[in-house]
């Protein structure tokens, strides 16, 4: 299970160096093969490649001529790259991804359980604005949720 947030550098190449507490448990699961892509909300995703898989085989059975299905398609299969951690344990991320989730310089890598959303700073920091102004509310169905 992923969780936590880590704010992160890319280095001049455009690498993301993952925290040393999720190398492992990242790449365990699918012989170090992870999925990144697109999310419509603009940050990007990052999964294991086995918990991208069934995400993968959901969107390819999509009508292809529903235009909504397309939409989605287009993005989230479009902009997916599967990936490797190198042995200093960086993702190449690629000038597409940054250049639409707006990542220059810094990262927020957020744990979401089955993978991680990664945010360009100021875009995170704007969600947390959302959030903690109390605007957002609860999800349905969990008005009982308590801490």
């Amino acid at each position: 299970m992923f969780q936590g947030a880590s704010q992160i550098s890319l280095d001049a190449k455009g690498r993301l160096a993952v925290p040393v507490k999720h190398r492992d448990p990242l790449s365990a699961p699918s012989t170090g093969k992870l999925v990144l892509t697109a999310h419509p909300e603009g940050c990007m995703l990052l999964y294991p490649l086995a918990a991208w898989e069934p995400i993968r085989d959901k969107l390819m059975a999509f009508p292809s001529l529903d235009r909504t299905a397309a939409l989605w398609k287009r993005l989230l299969m479009g902009f997916a790259e599967e990936l490797t951690l190198d042995n200093a344990g960086r993702l190449l991320i690629s000038p597409e991804l940054r250049n639409y989730a707006g990542i220059e310089k810094q990262i927020m890598m957020v744990g979401q359980g089955s993978h991680f959303e990664l945010w360009n700073l100021a875009a995170w920091n704007d969600q947390l604005k959302v959030l903690t102004s109390g605007v957002a509310g609860l999800p349905p169905g969990t008005e009982s949720f308590s801490l």
